[in-house]
């Protein structure tokens, strides 16, 4: 009960001292500035202006101390030594690039951006088209949506049972061997089977986003206008063809925005990882490895921080024009 109790007063003495600060600020600021007497109409228009950066003061400082900061900082270790003290220039670098396990690292990494991002978006588009055609639609869209619930170590270890290898002479546990075994086949330790391995931690991630890339993309089916696809049917079109032609294309802007967002979770992906393989067997990727060379070993501070830049460099552009395509669709 300890660790529960202590939890507890943590969330009590944070949403107290939040409570304290907005309360506190605001009460300040309407005293210092009243908004009464001759200079009322000054003081509001003060206030006005000071009022919105009481609250996002907090924010923005949290946003510079733990974002803004840590990427100077990251860079500015990329050149330093194993212990962050001595100024190694481009020694970080040349090793990164000369490494045979940051190749793996990067080539699993664009293994997982080409197939996680296009499944979960495909699989989550199927799911809000065929969900808004059937009665009970709204508890298959929450049956779907529930792995969003369930953190990334705890699916891991669900598919962790899935996956589960007893050995040829004892009782398979896992669904998939307990599958192949009643068929007559031959259980696997599916992952550490190369190259497939990596599909099967795949499939974790896409299970768990599916349901998110369901809700975003079923919310934009029911904005399609019902005109165009009365006029559609009048046409004589299939069912097919007016989910392809008509409807798809109306909604390409947000498929391409939830595909980004999965494309930059799917970049710093780490632990399913850490969990399932912990990059054994051929399944290293970026930020496990970045986090191997950080926390294991003594930690490297140089290398772990080019890493971490390498993974910055991958997630930005991405993040501008998801950015973009968002405000587009907002416009």
């Amino acid at each position: 009960m300890g660790p529960l109790i202590n939890a507890s007063l943590v969330v009590i003495l944070g949403v107290a001292a939040c409570f304290a600060y907005f309360f506190g600020t605001n009460w300040l600021l309407d005293r210092v500035y009243p908004a009464q007497g001759d200079a009322a109409v000054a003081n509001m228009a003060v206030t006005a202006q000071v009022r919105p950066w009481l609250f996002l003061g907090p924010a923005v400082v949290l946003l510079g101390l733990y974002l803004v900061y840590p990427v100077f900082n990251s860079l500015w270790l990329s050149f330093k030594d194993v212990n962050g003290r001595e100024f190694v220039g481009t020694a970080n670098y040349q090793w990164l690039f000369n490494d045979p396990e940051f190749r793996e690292s990067f080539f699993n990494n664009i293994l997982w951006l080409l197939i996680v991002p296009a499944g979960a978006t495909l699989f989550g588009l199927l799911a809000a088209a065929l969900t808004d055609r059937i009665a009970w639609g709204n508890f298959a869209k929450s049956l779907i949506f529930m792995p969003m619930a369930i953190s990334f170590i705890g699916a891991s270890v669900i598919w962790k049972f899935i996956y589960e290898y007893r050995g040829p002479d004892s009782e398979q546990i896992g669904l998939i061997n307990a599958i192949v075994t009643f068929f007559g086949g031959d259980p696997q330790a599916w992952i550490t089977v190369p190259f497939w391995n990596n599909i099967f931690l795949m499939i974790i991630l896409i299970w768990i986003q599916t349901g998110f890339a369901m809700v975003i993309l079923s919310a934009a089916l029911r904005g399609i206008s019902e005109e165009t696809i009365e006029a559609a049917v009048i046409d004589g079109a299939s069912p097919l063809q007016i989910f392809f032609k008509i409807k798809v294309p109306q909604i390409w802007g947000t498929i391409a925005v939830v595909w980004t967002t999965i494309t930059i979770l799917v970049l710093k992906v780490f632990d399913i990882v850490l969990a399932m393989t912990n990059g054994q067997w051929n399944t290293q990727v970026l930020a496990n490895y970045m986090f191997d060379w950080m926390f294991r070993g003594g930690g490297d501070y140089g290398r772990a921080s080019a890493i971490a830049l390498v993974i910055m460099a991958m997630v930005i552009p991405i993040m501008i024009w998801n950015i973009r395509e968002a405000r587009k669709d907002m416009t």
